[in-house]
């Protein structure tokens, strides 16, 4: 309870109509707050976000660009303006990444793009935000769009078909560098996206090309490389995109989308270890990175069919296909020795995790005939999944290929009573999931062990349900229940079997995750004041954690146990074109660590985020506008042996000015505007020995921009 009065005093000062109202939408803006008349598409349903029990976004493409201009990617946007989402690891990896204490499910359009069979941590960087018009955030457990949304859903919406007949032009060139203009850490961006419309038919395509620099830290270091993880300092990305629809004499649309992301490091640098003892971070020097550049390359196909008048409802369907590749940085670990290959015990390797997906979705809704104030969804999704993990220099499988598929029939509900003042809302969804494994062996470092193959499956009957009372105009509360599903990391079980005669079908360490969320929220939208709370707590009788063991993170199943408060507060002041607002986020997360049947143990700085306060300043007046941001990560401290691994926190401040220019919008981002020169969460509170993943984050960088559209 004191953390939570710390935040609630923290965002008093911005409005004297705190005291009477607080805000759970935790995004640090009016235009990056979810409008209650927006339909957010990945509830599955055309009722607005205000008749759902749920805490839900909507970042709008305004606030991801300018987001985007001062961190870099859709993730570090996302971040920056969710409290309840932990920092980046300023990596081209999101392992340790979560919301609420929970990985978060991303998706395309819908379409997941988390890989369930073995999670490369990837995800968060499959499409360049060029192409993305919106993001739709629906915080907590919950089974809407499938299997992996155990901490919420994160929606990237693409953009949209042209509005008017003809061509038209979208345009960016951007300019990085950091504080001290050095050559090598200068970046450069440039997008085009053409639109097309006749009649019934658009079309829209684009392509972006980004080469990013060096990152220095505060103190004008160059921030060490993660050669295992990847990078997003020093590599090149390349995208291409392309939307088609047809608008059907019906009513009806068809609409065809596609998507190629490559993002690739340049391999030139070589890490240099730090001293935690002096506190040094590891830094970067000149040198040549033996193996294959770590990668990650993303593909995605999709069709569909929308029709808003079948039938009296809305029919919706789509079809997808999509396939990720993922190469790693290597190294002469332990794990990937083996004295037949190499009796010298230096032999180098590096895991590559391909993956390929094909799915579908079809649902139906509609009012009920004769109670209209009764809205029913009813659908089925099908996900097949083929994921693979291999040491790409010796051509040895790590993980073996493992076949996963979902078909998962669904019902929604929505009962509007007295008027609207009153919804009911709650639904059933039916996981039925198999894996199919062959029969494989480990690698020679967990004793080349047999592992018989099989046909694990599991079946689960999903809750959901809420109540959302509007007793008078702006004012909306609403308290919920939902379960979400997904499985732990298959592929680190697979592959760190040692004990022989194992038999996948029967091998307990493959049951599912179910987690719920259970939350109380208040929203008030009304008289320039937008502002809401939520308390929530969430529980897994056996959850996933990443635990490290012998170079590499393994899965251990231990119960999990997260509560949180989440409140923020926009105020719109009586100056002209000004707008205040803050947000802050309080999680606590226990576990069963040394299995002794309480739950107890503090969750890991891999497994929960720091408390965060965000605070902000927008101003617009004609065809300026700017925007002052400040992140407050707060202090942390775990109830483990070690003192190392506890959080000293730290704060960033952001800023950003804009001019409408008749060619066009000119721009100027700092980020780190004051150079903090500080170690970054994941750095300082996992792996507290190893000096070579001890990491500084970037400090200040600035970033000039021009976008046109004609």
């Amino acid at each position: 309870m004191y953390r939570y009065l710390v935040g609630a005093l923290a965002l008093a000062p911005l409005s004297p109509a705190f005291a009477q109202s607080v805000d759970a939408s935790a995004s640090a803006s009016p235009e990056e707050t979810s409008d209650t008349a927006i339909v957010v598409t990945a509830a599955r349903t055309q009722l607005p976000a205000s008749a759902l029990p749920l805490t839900v976004d909507v970042i709008d493409s305004a606030a991801l660009d300018r987001q985007v201009l001062i961190s870099g990617s859709t993730v570090d946007a996302v971040s920056a303006l969710l409290p309840s989402f932990s920092p980046t690891r300023e990596k081209l990896s999101g392992a340790g990444e979560s919301l609420r204490g929970r990985a978060p499910l991303y998706a395309i359009n819908g379409i997941p793009q988390t890989t369930p069979v073995r999670d490369g941590s990837r995800d968060g960087y499959t499409i360049d935000p060029f192409f993305i018009d919106r993001v739709e955030v629906i915080y907590g457990s919950n089974a809407l769009q499938g299997i992996g949304a155990t901490g919420g859903v994160l929606n990237q919406v693409t953009v949209g078909a042209p509005q008017r007949d003809g061509l038209s032009m979208r345009t960016l060139f951007q300019l990085s560098f950091p504080d001290g203009f050095e050559g090598e850490g200068i970046g450069a961006k440039a997008g085009a996206m053409a639109g097309y419309r006749d009649g019934a038919f658009d079309a829209t395509v684009g392509g972006t090309f980004e080469k990013r620099g060096a990152f220095f830290d505060g103190k004008g270091n160059r921030v060490g490389v993660d050669g295992t993880q990847g990078e997003i300092q020093d590599s090149d990305s390349w995208s291409a995109f392309g939307r088609f629809g047809y608008d059907l004499a019906s009513g009806a649309r068809l609409e065809v989308v596609a998507n190629r992301f490559e993002l690739k490091g340049n391999a030139n640098y070589v890490q240099v270890a730090g001293d935690r003892a002096t506190g040094a971070p590891s830094t970067s020097e000149r040198g040549t990175t033996p193996g294959d550049p770590p990668s990650n390359t993303a593909e995605l196909l999709s069709f569909s069919l929308t029709d808003p008048d079948f039938g009296a409802g809305t029919f919706a369907l789509q079809g997808f296909y999509s396939r990720t590749s993922d190469v790693y940085g290597g190294g002469v670990y332990g794990t990937f020795q083996d004295p037949a290959i190499d009796p010298t015990g230096t032999l180098f390797d590096q895991s590559a995790n391909r993956s390929r997906k094909l799915g579908g979705k079809v649902s139906y809704e509609r009012e009920m005939p004769g109670l209209e104030d009764l809205v029913l969804t009813a659908g089925f999704d099908a996900l097949f999944d083929r994921t693979a993990q291999t040491l790409a220099q010796t051509g040895r499988v790590w993980v073996p290929e493992s076949d996963f598929r979902s078909l998962a029939p669904f019902v929604q509900g929505n009962l509007a009573l007295a008027g609207g003042l009153v919804r009911l809302a709650g639904g059933l969804r039916y996981e039925n999931v198999q894996l199919k494994v062959d029969d494989f062996t480990t690698l020679a470092s967990y004793g080349a062990v047999n592992v018989a193959g099989g046909s694990p499956s599991f079946e689960n009957l999903l809750l959901n349900g809420g109540v959302v009372v509007e007793p008078i105009d702006g004012l909306r509360a609403y308290g919920s229940y939902a379960e979400g599903f997904t499985i732990a990391d298959v592929g680190r079980i697979l592959r760190g079997i040692t004990q022989p005669g194992v038999d996948v079908d029967d091998y307990l360490s493959l049951e599912p995750v179910i987690s719920n969320n259970r939350e109380l929220g208040l929203e008030w939208n009304r008289g320039g004041v937008t502002a809401s709370a939520s308390y929530f707590w969430s529980s897994s009788d056996l959850g996933s954690l990443l635990v490290l063991r012998n170079d590499v993170f393994e899965v251990m199943r231990q119960p999990i146990e997260i509560e949180g408060f989440e409140a923020s507060l926009a105020w719109q002041t009586p100056v002209p074109g000004l707008s205040l607002s803050g947000g802050y986020a309080a999680l606590e997360g226990k576990t069963d660590a040394d299995e002794d049947g309480q739950i107890d143990d503090d969750l890991d700085g891999a497994n929960i985020s720091p408390d965060r306060v965000n605070l902000a300043a927008d101003y617009s007046s004609g065809r300026f506008s700017a925007r002052a941001q400040a992140r407050m990560y707060l202090e942390r401290e775990f109830n483990d042996a070690a003192t190392d691994t506890d959080f000293e926190g730290y704060t960033l401040l952001d800023a950003f000015l804009s001019y409408r220019a008749d060619f066009g919008e000119i721009s100027l981002a700092a980020q780190n505007l004051t150079d903090k020169f500080y170690i970054s969460y994941d750095s300082d509170t996992v792996r507290v020995t190893d000096n070579n993943r001890f990491f500084s984050g970037r400090g200040r960088t600035f970033t000039v921009s021009l976008r046109s559209e004609f």
